[in-house]
């Protein structure tokens, strides 16, 4: 599955500019999750590199507090006990024009199944305060305003 890793460079700007032209718009969701032990749930994608929070897009017909939990579900087999808290929002138009995000915190958890079928490569229980290095500058400071209080930046 690595090799979407490769191809990922050149079939970003199609897939932009395909749901900028089917949507407009778009919107994704991130999870903020904590174990006992206070380290912070990661995963690396097949298609990607770097270490990120789970989340994915919004669906049509679907509210951002079920998408974050089904993408959570999803891609790191998380389910939550209760309601995302939303952290934050912010705009991705640096690097997507008409993307925004917003960062929720999950509070109580299970482990259940995952099904991101090929879409995850590794999933990681992380302390926030030694992140692995090829973790994303964005996935940081999302870290940081959940987590430590910092200022959420309006910009992805």
């Amino acid at each position: 599955m690595l090799w979407r890793r490769r191809i990922e460079p050149f079939t970003r700007p199609l897939v932009y500019a395909f749901f900028r032209f089917k949507r407009g718009l778009t919107l994704g969701v991130r999870a903020v999750v904590t174990d006992e032990e206070g380290r912070v749930l990661l995963l690396q994608h097949t298609y990607v590199h770097g270490w990120y929070l789970p989340g994915g897009g919004v669906e049509r017909g679907e509210t951002a507090e079920l998408a974050v939990v089904r993408e959570l579900q999803e891609e790191a087999g998380v389910r939550a006990l209760s309601r995302p808290r939303l952290v934050s929002a912010h705009s991705n138009e640096i690097l997507h024009p008409g993307d925004h995000v917003l960062v929720y915190r999950i509070e109580a958890w299970e482990t259940c199944a995952s099904n991101a079928a090929g879409e995850i490569h590794a999933v990681g229980w992380f302390d926030p305060h030694d992140l692995p290095d090829e973790t994303t500058r964005a996935t940081r400071r999302r870290i940081a305003e959940a987590l430590h209080g910092e200022e959420p930046d309006a910009m992805w």
